[in-house]
């Protein structure tokens, strides 16, 4: 017989004081602990969650909005002594709400997508991550190194033509928070940009944004050069073409996540020019 589920305590906003739990829970599901991804997402966007009854965090939840018209979810985690008690729905149901007229989009693991359905996501595309050793093959610089007060009025213009939405709070925090963010430039006009960040024991590149494969190719390139450890990418769909490149400089897919959209309405901006995720939880 189904244990009686629990009465969890209404769901709340989460703040940093949270991390640690936050961090367990994480554990708990076989996560990584990534503390600097935790508070950067923490920052920048709305955690929710609902407290155990026998301590710590029940599940978690995070909206991150772009402006008015966006918002992304991720960190959708239900610690698993509670799994199938109904928290998931609860959670992402409060989160739906919270995003009131806003195209809502998140990455779905085969687990978590058939919840996703009932409430009214749908499938737009596959995201696929790419893991390896990347191999540069001796191409030289063809991107510079991004500097703050140069250039970051010029990428959040292209990237509001990209997501529709004003992410200029988010793109400030990212010279900080990466190792290196480059840019790719033609006739003196910002065309890409990308970064990469560490990530447990890889190096993730991402985000990639890039008027074409050649620019992506470019940055991915760059951003790769000199890291002595293994690369991680989330190529977005309309990217497949890029595919049999990464599979040649050494990486091989290690996953895959539905990108779905809820209510099957259409994402703002242009997407064409997205090739790789910042990270999965803000697209």
């Amino acid at each position: 017989m189904k244990p009686a589920a629990p009465s969890f305590p209404p769901v709340r906003r989460l703040g940093l004081g949270d991390l640690p739990h936050c961090l367990d829970l994480a554990q708990d599901r076989s996560w990584p602990r990534e503390e600097r991804k935790w508070r950067l997402l923490l920052e920048n966007g709305e955690g929710f969650g609902a407290d155990a009854p026998d301590g710590g965090l029940a599940g978690t939840v995070v909206l991150t909005r772009y402006g008015t018209t966006a918002a992304a979810v991720g960190m959708m985690l239900v610690a698993s002594r509670y799994s199938g008690r109904g928290l998931g729905r609860r959670l992402l149901t409060h989160v739906l709400a919270e995003a009131a007229d806003a195209t809502v989009f998140l990455c779905a693991t085969e687990y978590g997508r058939p919840l996703y359905e009932k409430l009214g996501f749908e499938t737009a595309g596959v995201v696929e991550a790419r893991v390896g050793h990347f191999d540069t093959g001796g191409d030289p610089d063809t991107t510079r190194l991004a500097e703050p007060g140069r250039d970051l009025a010029a990428l959040c213009a292209l990237d509001a033509e990209v997501f529709g939405a004003d992410r200029s709070h988010l793109l400030a925090r990212l010279f900080a928070f990466a190792e290196q963010v480059r840019v790719a430039e033609r006739d003196g006009e910002i065309t890409g940009y990308g970064a990469a960040w560490p990530s447990g024991d890889k190096l993730f590149v991402g985000p990639i944004v890039a008027e074409d494969d050649a620019t992506a190719r470019a940055l991915v390139t760059d951003l790769a050069r000199d890291a002595d450890v293994r690369i991680r990418i989330d190529l977005h769909p309309r990217h497949e073409e890029l595919i049999p490149w990464l599979a040649g400089r050494g990486l091989a897919r290690a996953s895959t996540t539905s990108f779905m959209v809820h209510g099957g309405r259409v994402l703002p901006g242009d997407r064409s020019r997205l090739v790789a995720s910042f990270m999965s939880a803000l697209g």
